[in-house]
């Protein structure tokens, strides 16, 4: 990692130690156990490579709401809030939100035996370098950071979720245009 993206990193672990901001009763994300972030927080721009070779930039997707989930093929909860992840993928309009995920695992065939059991097809990008996840404060797995329209943090969760129910469609449809 650079110089530079190592203060982008100390920058981010202020902010996602930050929380101060209140916590509403009917706030969607506190319903999920989602760690709020510092108010204009910006995510650290991020240029990897897709499964399917594509390459994959945050910037590119600036004005939708961005949800990214850090895991493993070796991570039983990974496992098993794929499943909702996709179906939350299919409920909301790609138009206005983004699903990604992104793994350091290498091994492209396995991964794609992976999500062809668990019979989902959401991207996948690889952190090789694991630059990203260390940027992103990445401690245990999974983790699921929340990107605005704008290129704001807005929040983490670390553990599984149940990511398609109505609380979770609420949280996430919040972050959309």
């Amino acid at each position: 990692m650079s110089l530079g993206g190592l203060f982008k990193g100390l920058f981010l672990a202020g902010a996602f130690a930050m929380t101060a901001s209140p916590v509403w009763a009917d706030d969607p994300f506190s319903a999920l156990k989602i760690t709020r972030v510092a108010p204009g927080t910006a995510a650290m721009a991020f240029d990897l490579q897709s499964l399917d070779g594509r390459p994959v930039q945050l910037v590119d997707l600036k004005g939708k709401g961005v949800v990214v989930n850090f895991w493993a093929t070796w991570c039983g909860p990974c496992k098993e809030e794929m499943p909702a992840f996709e179906r939350l993928r299919q409920q909301l309009d790609p138009n206005r939100f983004a699903l990604l995920t992104i793994t350091t695992d290498l091994q492209r065939e396995g991964i794609k035996h992976f999500l062809a059991n668990l019979h989902v097809l959401l991207p996948v990008l690889f952190d090789e370098d694991q630059a990203v996840s260390q940027a992103y404060l990445v401690r245990a797995l999974p983790t699921t950071v929340f990107i605005d329209r704008q290129g704001a943090l807005v929040g983490r969760a670390v553990g599984p979720r149940e990511w398609d129910t109505p609380k979770a469609v609420q949280a996430i449809q919040s972050l959309m245009p």
